[in-house]
């Protein structure tokens, strides 16, 4: 009780920013809870109830806290980004799949000069699988007239290693699109704290200024 004034007396007089995340996490909870940040952003309300011992009042606040300082994130990103560099790629694929629990497929529809005109979640999964049809893929991009997609997705395990079957998959929609006449920059797969990069990995060589600037990353 009396870390808790304490972090209520500092943060009165010296901002949030004079907290640690242990301590604003005790907060919202009510008490400490031994997860990092990272971590808890993949916990869903029903795993600190059953598992870090939380009442379920404290559980919905912390995940509802923990939601609005990702929505806040998304609402600070440029509504209509160039996507260019593996940079702004992972920092904007990452405020909007930070909190996911499940597998997610995302399709990022770009113009000629790779500005997002789209953004669509075309498949969710489970926790360490999703599956995807092709045509769902391509399907928002057509709508919009997109002239290059970039797909992402994450996996919640937290090891951004592509599976034998997201390599095949990539390889069909890169096949795809140049039916299409839709290139595909890059797919993207989001671990916990690393990423890989199809492009970086040579198996997308459908756009130039993404791989131009992975060559120099």
């Amino acid at each position: 009780m009396r870390m808790d004034q304490d972090s209520h007396t500092r943060l009165m007089h010296h901002g949030a920013r004079a907290l640690s995340d242990a301590e604003l996490v005790a907060l919202v909870a009510g008490r400490a809870v031994s997860l990092s940040l990272r971590a808890l952003m993949g916990e869903t309300p029903q795993n600190l109830l059953e598992y870090r011992g939380l009442s379920p009042r404290a559980a919905t606040r912390l995940v509802a806290a923990l939601e609005l300082g990702r929505r806040a994130l998304v609402a600070g990103l440029d509504a209509r980004p160039q996507i260019g560099s593996p940079v702004e790629l992972v920092g904007y694929a990452r405020a909007h799949l930070l909190t996911a629990q499940r597998e997610e497929v995302h399709v990022l529809c770009l113009n000629a000069r790779n500005v997002l005109v789209h953004h669509a979640r075309v498949a969710e999964g489970c926790i360490d699988q999703c599956s995807v049809d092709p045509r769902e893929v391509f399907a928002p991009a057509v709508a919009m007239r997109a002239s290059a997609i970039v797909m992402v997705h994450n996996h919640p395990t937290g090891d951004p290693e592509p599976s034998v079957s997201d390599v095949a998959l990539t390889r069909r929609l890169a096949e795809a699109g140049r039916v299409l006449g839709i290139r595909l920059l890059d797919h993207l797969v989001l671990g916990s704290s690393k990423h890989v990069s199809m492009s970086e990995r040579g198996l997308v060589t459908g756009g130039p200024l993404l791989r131009s600037a992975l060559q120099s990353w």
